[in-house]
């Protein structure tokens, strides 16, 4: 691969780490959905690990699948530049037979910001970049938010009944950031935790695209950090977050009665 300026980087790394896994899936077969899943992270890990080395080898590297002791370099936090990578994100849909909503997360944080970053989301043949970010849809009539497909949370279950929204089911955090940037939902909520690399790249992305992302009190979103453990994210089409950021508030104010369920 010959060297590419960052952006372009981002979004050959993903593509080409999504298409290995695509023939990864056909080689493999859906049989055993542990051993493929297990596969999968490992072999898209080896690849960007092996091709950022080779092509950026004076960066850092946070990744998914990187062990204890190399996420926790502190030299990582003290480079002017990492990149943060999810080599599969959305594991189990990517072990289930039919599921498109899984993807390969490549990001570069620079000197204080997300510099550049795609999303390849490898069965929906398409991968989204900083280079040419997508042109965001126009909000439809009621809001449709993303939330995950197992345990959406009450706080996003009560925040939804609060301005009116739909919850939509979606995979990976990838998928549910770049279904705001398709127009299939208008926004994506979370509360109840992640790690940088599972939006760095997809936030990156929408940033450039022009959505809104922040935490869920409106605060910057900030990656590379020692504990890459990040509580809350919200990412919405820009007309949209003043009302979401509203509704936040009035669930979080000390006036409301605590749900125990939340």
């Amino acid at each position: 691969m010959p060297i590419r300026d960052d952006h372009a980087l981002a979004g050959d790394l993903a593509t080409e780490a999504g298409e290995r896994l695509l023939k990864l899936r056909v080689r493999h077969g859906f049989e055993d959905q542990r051993a493929l899943r297990d596969a999968g992270d490992r072999a898209a890990h080896v690849f960007l690990m092996e091709a950022l080395g080779r092509l950026r080898p004076d960066d850092a590297v946070l990744s998914e699948e990187a062990t204890h002791e190399e996420r926790t370099d502190p030299r990582r936090t003290s480079a002017r530049r990492v990149w943060i990578v999810d080599p599969l994100d959305g594991t189990r849909e990517f072990g289930e037979e039919g599921r498109s909503d899984w993807a390969v997360h490549v990001a570069l944080w620079e000197d204080g910001r997300l510099a550049a970053g795609a999303v390849a989301l490898p069965a929906q043949g398409r991968t989204l970049t900083t280079a040419e970010p997508p042109a965001l849809p126009e909000p439809g009539g009621r809001i449709r938010i993303a939330v995950s497909r197992s345990r959406p949370p009450q706080f996003v279950r009560d925040l939804a009944d609060l301005v009116g929204a739909e919850l939509m089911p979606i995979g990976s955090a990838g998928g549910k950031i770049a279904a705001v940037l398709s127009g299939e939902v208008e926004a994506y909520v979370h509360a109840g935790g992640q790690y940088e690399w599972d939006s760095a790249a997809p936030v990156a992305v929408a940033l450039a695209a022009g959505a809104h992302a922040s935490r869920v009190d409106g605060s910057p979103l900030t990656y590379n950090r020692a504990d890459p453990w990040l509580p809350d994210i919200l990412v919405s089409l820009p007309g949209l977050a003043v009302t979401l950021l509203a509704g936040i508030r009035d669930l979080q104010s000390p006036r409301r009665k605590p749900n125990a369920s939340a």
